[in-house]
């Protein structure tokens, strides 16, 4: 299993072909309580980059791109009726969307643990 990050603090825990998205601890504490989450469609497709989802906080509205390119195949449903997810367990939980890559070499391109660290630090 392999955990990448973007700038814009989304990350993407990749198994196998399918990565799992959601945003950073960091982007959460930022954002504050988030109280809305606008899901994409299962079976829409997105360049590496593109919009994918918005999540809203008390203070802002935040997209969320796609930090690979890909499919999904999953979204997290239970955000609907929970947002909050997102701020109590991020990494876990609070996941909001599954892709299937469209090209693995694309995780090569975004931070690891160590460089998201000193990104944010």
């Amino acid at each position: 299993m392999t955990t990448r990050y973007t700038t814009d603090h989304e990350y993407v825990r990749a198994e196998g072909k399918i990565g799992t998205v959601g945003i950073s601890s960091f982007a959460q504490e930022q954002l504050g309580d988030i109280v809305f989450v606008e899901l994409p469609a299962v079976g829409a497709s997105f360049k590496k980059g593109e919009e994918v989802a918005v999540v809203e906080s008390v203070k802002a509205a935040s997209e969320i791109y796609a930090p690979v390119s890909g499919t999904v195949t999953e979204i997290n449903e239970t955000l609907s009726d929970e947002p909050g997810l997102i701020n109590s367990d991020p990494a876990a939980a609070g996941w909001i969307f599954k892709l299937e890559l469209a090209d693995e070499a694309e995780l090569e391109g975004l931070m690891d643990e160590a460089a998201y660290a000193d990104h944010t630090a």
